[in-house]
């Protein structure tokens, strides 16, 4: 009784385990979300790398230059942290792009097939920068170079490594935005979130522009402790920093380097600081315990301020570094701020009214679905469809744009999107009249199917036949009394779901549509376009050789096949009772045994293929 009561509880727990992945997994919609996380990930990532420029710090009592090893242990961590997702999305990409690459048609109707080389070049570019951008190079020459004799020389190399590691990294945010804005339509849901991510990059370049401000104010410093040290008999450069020993040059280096403003500079006798003289002077340089607050928010009020002031406030000295420094924060600015401003008002004005039509069009739909009091996963799956719709379309309705066109501009654009997905059906590829195919073409509507839908199913009247351009389905018949087999295929893009062929080609078909054997429940979203049955009469009656022999054989009806097989298996199951009974009765007529019993149940496995009956085996 005990056993029972413990295995019952661990069912339940297991039942509830289940239930919360079942909601998080809905609630992460699996994809997209996963390449939003992966987006945000880039972004944080390209805020934690410039702080890996603050580690440097000068110890002024001791007239040296240290690291602060706790900041870079944090920032070490946290890097390789956030780079850890972005591997897990690089083999992912690598499975699902290069590995198992996707087909599907364009809207033109062409069917997307990349080849081998052009997967390679696509692949090889991307997997280099994804690669380059997460190679852990400042995390080595933070927590190695910086325990080395020459690491005065790693102040430097830090810079150039985190500048050229961040250009790959802002690079490699390009495709997956453009993932992400294709899919949801938008960014955001809201016009507010978008206009507060153009913000957040304006901000961004602030900070970077500060952190690249603050390692600079440390090398000049560097630089000019350097040059004094040189000048004096008794100065050890060796002794600059303070893991080579316990000797310092501070009762060298005690009066030099005066920080003097750099308009009150007369001649060459006085090191010139420039921009950096303000860093010195308020001390955010220094190793002080507990101090990066302060250090962070000062860099990161510097970096804006000159941003939003184009550089005009900035007294540089007369070194080339400083000059180029200064010129790019005011040339970024003066882009920046153009972009953000472009940016926010462009987001603005084209999101504001798509917008506000569809969250209207949102509330209108949920009263209606109160109103009429739908239980609640058919409300689940009406808001799956209308968030589909609108990623796809945007609040564009395709059928209404095409309908006010003049009639000889509809028929071009048609034409110009639906002709070659016309042609790859076989049966309509055999028209020679080109100007049939061009109606047609007037006549095709675009089909969008949310994931777990029925298009059909067995025994529904056959209304329509779906050309498929993206997505997948699963096409199958239950077991009846008749055959006693369950069939089942599936369709993706470039296959035909209802085809109508041998309904039109038969003369004295009814007015009544045909009967569904077949049940096609979509397993993922699917985007397709539709040709009435009214469509394909028309065809048939303008079309002379539609009645021919030869365009019947190009009916493939997944029935048809299974009878096939089915009796193909009755008369091999014949046969090898006719045999097995002509062995018996040869080997008792041999061994002058009683006749015995022939009936023998023999079991025989049918495999139908995809195109029809494809084997036996006994």
């Amino acid at each position: 009784m005990e056993r029972s009561s413990t295995m019952q509880s661990v069912h339940e727990n297991i039942k509830s385990v289940r239930g919360q992945l079942k909601k998080v997994y809905k609630t992460l919609n699996t994809l997209e979300n996963w390449r939003k996380a992966i987006l945000l990930v880039c972004v944080v990532a390209l805020g934690v790398d410039p702080l890996f420029l603050f580690i440097p710090v000068i110890d002024s009592p001791n007239f040296c230059f240290t690291f602060d090893k706790k900041l870079a242990a944090v920032v070490s961590a946290i890097r390789t942290f956030i780079d850890t997702f972005y591997v897990i999305h690089i083999i992912f990409n690598f499975i699902t792009e290069f590995i198992a690459p996707r087909s599907q048609v364009s809207l033109r109707g062409e069917l997307i097939v990349h080849s081998k080389a052009m997967r390679k070049r696509l692949f090889f570019f991307h997997f280099v920068v994804d690669i380059f951008s997460v190679i852990p190079i400042p995390q080595a020459v933070v927590l190695i170079l910086i325990h080395r004799s020459d690491s005065l020389v790693s102040q430097e190399i830090l810079k150039w490594i985190i500048l050229t590691q961040y250009i790959p990294r802002i690079i490699r945010i390009y495709p997956l935005l453009k993932e992400v804005t294709r899919a949801s339509g938008t960014i955001a849901e809201t016009k507010w979130v978008g206009a507060a991510f153009n913000l957040f990059l304006y901000m961004l370049h602030s900070y970077v522009f500060g952190a690249f401000w603050y390692l600079s104010a440390v090398e000049k410093k560097n630089k000019c402790w350097r040059l004094e040290c040189a000048k004096i008999f008794g100065c050890n450069l060796r002794h600059q920093y303070c893991a080579r020993g316990r000797e310092n040059n501070g009762r060298y280096l005690n009066t030099t380097c005066p920080l003097i403003d750099p308009d009150q500079i007369i001649g060459s006798t006085v090191f010139n600081f420039g921009m950096y003289t303000d860093a010195l002077r308020s001390g955010i340089v220094e190793s002080k315990p507990r101090d990066f607050p302060r250090k962070f928010f000062y860099c990161f009020w510097w970096g804006l301020r000159n941003i939003s002031a184009l550089g005009q406030n900035l007294k540089t000295s007369n070194s080339v570094g400083d000059i180029v420094f200064a010129l790019i924060i005011c040339v970024s600015g003066l882009l920046l701020f153009a972009v953000l401003i472009g940016n926010i008002q462009k987001y603005l004005q084209s999101t504001t009214i798509r917008l506000d039509e569809m969250e209207e069009k949102k509330r209108d739909t949920e009263k209606w679905m109160s109103n009429r009091m739908l239980p609640e996963y058919l409300k689940e799956r009406i808001r799956r469809y209308e968030n589909y719709k609108w990623r796809k379309t945007r609040g564009i309705e395709e059928e209404a744009l095409l309908h006010s066109l003049p009639k000889d501009l509809r028929l071009e654009t048609k034409r110009h999107l639906y002709l070659t997905l016309l042609n790859s059906v076989p049966w309509l590829n055999m028209m020679d009249d080109s100007w049939l195919l061009e109606a047609l073409c007037d006549r095709v509507k675009s089909v969008f199917y949310s994931a777990n839908s029925y298009i059909v199913k067995e025994g529904d009247p056959v209304a329509e036949m779906l050309i498929i351009t993206k997505g997948s389905l699963k096409s199958m018949i239950g077991s009846s009394d008749i055959t006693g087999y369950y069939d089942s295929s599936y369709l993706q893009a470039g296959d035909i779901c209802g085809d109508l062929l041998f309904w039109v080609l038969d003369p004295h078909s009814s007015s009544s549509l045909p009967t569904s054997d077949r049940s096609v429940l979509t397993l993922t979203d699917v985007e397709g376009f539709i040709l009435l049955h009214d469509d394909l009469k028309f065809v048939a009656s303008h079309f002379n050789r539609f009645h021919s022999s030869r365009l019947r054989h190009m009916f493939y009806s997944a029935h048809w096949r299974l009878w096939a097989a089915c009796f193909i298996q009755a008369a091999w199951r014949e046969h090898y009772k006719r045999k097995l009974s002509r062995i018996l009765h040869a080997k008792r007529d041999y061994n002058h045994i009683p006749q015995v019993g022939v009936g023998v149940r023999v079991p025989v496995r049918v495999r139908i293929g995809y195109f029809g009956f494809s084997g036996i085996s006994v």
